[in-house]
């Protein structure tokens, strides 16, 4: 492998790192235990490779084929089996959810799994040869995180985060806002050889 190959794996590396410390700050300042805040990350880090994968791959395998509604379709589908798993998992462990629970799951399911992500893959469509558009599109997803915040404190009426917590969601945002930059630039190096 040669060097440059390596500095931008370090660099990818660097800033999955700085997005996980993010989240770190912005869950033990709500003093969290370790369990929990695992139970909170390794999704994060699971869905941080499944999410750009699939739609990478559907973006390759379809080949324009199908558009942004029907890819949402099929990566819905195909991750079916794994909501079920963790359904069942939820209900022997803990039970139903209660009712404010299922609000905000209904909330989440329309505006982030729906609007958000028909959205998102149009974008990705319509710059498919483009890296450094891509780039650009695929870093937009770290705004998500503060407009679920804001989604929260105006329809859900948390608390409003502490500094010690806005710090930790700047730092996921500028994360993964590099991190995409970063590994769009693999990328282009990969083609010009």
């Amino acid at each position: 492998m040669e060097l440059c190959g390596v500095w931008i794996i370090l660099c990818s590396l660097m800033f999955c790192f700085s997005i996980f410390t993010g989240l770190a700050y912005r869950w033990n300042s709500k003093d969290i235990s370790l369990t929990d805040l695992l139970y909170g990350i390794i999704p994060v880090i699971i869905a941080s490779f499944a999410y750009p994968l699939g739609n990478h791959k559907m973006m390759e395998i379809c080949a324009g084929r199908l558009d942004a509604y029907q890819r949402v379709l099929g990566m819905t589908l195909a991750s079916l089996p794994l909501w079920f798993v963790l359904s069942l998992y939820g209900f022997f462990n803990v039970g139903t959810p209660s009712k404010v629970q299922t609000v905000q799951a209904v909330l989440v399911a329309v505006f982030s799994g729906v609007i958000a992500t028909v959205l998102f893959f149009k974008a990705t469509d319509m710059v498919r040869g483009n890296m450094q558009k891509l780039a650009s599109i695929e870093a937009t997803q770290s705004m998500e995180v503060l407009f679920a915040l804001i989604g929260e404190l105006i329809f859900l009426s948390i608390q409003v985060p502490s500094p010690l917590s806005w710090s930790g969601m700047f730092v996921v945002i500028l994360g993964m806002i590099l991190h995409s930059y970063v590994t769009h630039n693999k990328k282009e190096i990969r083609r010009e050889r």
